[in-house]
């Protein structure tokens, strides 16, 4: 067995990866069961929000990591 640290930036990327497909998952799980049962707008919007807000913090998650990676020459 490695006793080797995993590397931060990995485990960061690997979790926003991660939201980026459970958010885009639940995106469009949640747009055909809305559909199929009638959601009111309000909630399909809130349900669209929701998974928009996921989607903005990974790639705000995933920039910092590249600008980190970038500013130490890797």
């Amino acid at each position: 067995m490695s006793s080797q640290k995993p590397d931060p930036a990995v485990s960061q990327v690997r979790l926003a990866a991660a939201v980026i497909v459970t958010a885009f998952l639940a995106w469009m799980a949640a747009s055909v069961v809305g559909g199929r049962v009638g959601l009111p707008v309000r909630y399909a919007f809130l349900i669209d929000m929701i998974c928009m807000a996921a989607l903005i913090w990974a790639l705000v998650v995933l920039f910092r990591v590249w600008q980190k990676s970038r500013d130490n020459g890797v």
